[in-house]
């Protein structure tokens, strides 16, 4: 049995656990028979948004904090306060203000969060070059090999660099410390905030067994469905079932249902890799049913995703529109275009065909437009024949893009980027009889 005090990472090996670190007195000590054996670990940043609000301004440190987009948003984060009331990340808003009415909302500040995440990032990068991220605020490390490098074991290491993100971030991590990625992850979910957690290969199998089978990465909803109809409901379940009988019963998905629930998982940790798509949606303040309202708001939210696509130096073959009507229904609708482009134009004029046949009765809280199927910048929007207005239009989105890099963001703009002027609210009619003069 090791110990490790999580303050100043020193190693005590040795039978029993110590309550108190000998070197510098401690109480947060994390002790595991295969501590010092282990070298895949899950970083999670605690609370990020709700974090960094409260490391910038210390008058809400103790208040519930949440970040969103306000009433008619979800929750993008909520700090460890707010959680006590029952509030939980993508929980819509108004619910969120139901359960904790007094809780300070926040605008999410992306271009801060970014920042922060960048200078997590390269920390974890400094331990490591094997460092996968999975968000903003969260990654994969492998630091096999690395013990004579920071001269100590993995679990050392981890906690070296979890003291350096407090001490030169102001924020707090917590850590699964495992033998694989789903085992660590799982961990770093054990024990938060400020958490260490430690899975060994002893005691996997028997820790898993009376979990819930959703807790197993890949079950969602519908999968959790199926499977309690089979009588299928925790991941002891799973690891006595036959791989092969699962696979036929659910596909590809089964033979990993059977292989997570057993603590196998051979997926290395792979540094960042290319980008699969790149998105923007925007939630609305009331729900919208008519065309040129949704029109209106999908315009900017190509314009984002096309700055994205030219910055990453990328074209898109696929346009997806994302709709989420007044119930939270979730609509998606995808079209391959015939060339890769990187024009909001296009994005544009491709989304609102997909909408279309979308919108009349049917009410709809967020809209969104995503690009997929992503290729080298250079191939991107050649010149069209069929379409001899296209070449127009790409010179002058390229042209706005200029004066936007010179003068800023919005110093230059589309006229169908600003807001339909809306119609005057109809003047109430008097009551009672007219007076006759």
């Amino acid at each position: 049995m090791s110990a490790l005090c999580r303050d100043c990472a020193t190693l005590f090996p040795g039978d029993r656990r110590p309550r108190h670190c000998a070197r510098c007195g401690s109480p947060r000590l994390v002790a595991h028979p295969e501590l010092d054996r282990l070298a895949i670990a899950h970083i999670d940043c605690d609370a990020f948004y709700a974090s960094i609000e409260k490391r910038d301004d210390p008058r809400l440190r103790d208040k519930p904090v949440l970040v969103g987009g306000g009433r008619r948003g979800v929750v993008a984060a909520a700090c460890y306060v707010a959680r006590t009331y029952g509030v939980r990340s993508a929980m819509p808003m108004f619910k969120a203000l139901k359960l904790c009415p007094d809780a300070v909302v926040i605008a999410p500040d992306m271009r801060k969060y970014r920042v922060a995440g960048r200078a997590v990032r390269a920390l974890m990068l400094e331990t490591t070059p094997l460092v996968e991220p999975v968000s903003i605020d969260e990654a994969f490390l492998d630091l096999a090999g690395t013990e004579r490098l920071h001269h100590g074991s993995a679990a050392q290491t981890l906690a070296r660099l979890a003291r350096r993100i407090e001490d030169e971030i102001r924020i707090t991590v917590s850590i699964g410390l495992s033998y694989n990625k789903f085992l660590a992850k799982l961990a770093s979910d054990f024990d938060k905030p400020r958490g260490f957690s430690v899975v060994g290969r002893a005691e996997a199998q028997a820790l898993l067994a009376p979990k819930p089978a959703s807790l197993i990465w890949g079950v969602g909803p519908a999968l959790k469905r199926r499977l309690d109809a089979d009588g299928i409901r925790t991941i002891g379940q799973l690891a006595a079932g036959d791989e092969r009988e699962f696979v036929a019963r659910y596909g590809s998905i089964g033979r990993r249902l059977v292989r997570f629930a057993r603590g196998e998982d051979d997926r290395p940790v792979e540094p960042e890799g290319e980008t699969k798509s790149i998105s923007a949606e925007t939630t609305f303040d009331e729900d919208l049913s008519a065309l040129a309202s949704l029109e209106a708001e999908l315009w900017p939210a190509c314009e984002t995703v096309a700055t994205r696509l030219k910055r990453a130096e990328l074209a898109a073959r696929t346009v997806t529109l994302k709709l989420k009507r007044a119930d939270f229904q979730l609509l998606t609708r995808a079209r391959t275009l015939a060339e890769p482009t990187q024009l909001a134009e296009t994005l544009y004029r491709t989304g609102v065909e997909l909408l279309r046949p979308e919108t009349g009765a049917q009410r709809y809280r967020l809209i969104g437009i995503g690009a997929s199927g992503l290729g080298p910048a250079a191939e991107a929007d050649p010149p069209d024949l069929l379409d001899p207005g296209a070449t127009r239009r790409a010179k002058v989105e390229r042209a706005i893009d200029e004066v936007r890099a010179k003068l800023g963001a919005d110093a230059i703009a589309k006229g169908r980027g600003f807001a339909p002027a809306r119609s005057p609210a109809p003047k109430p009619k008097p009551k009672g009889k007219p007076r006759v003069p």
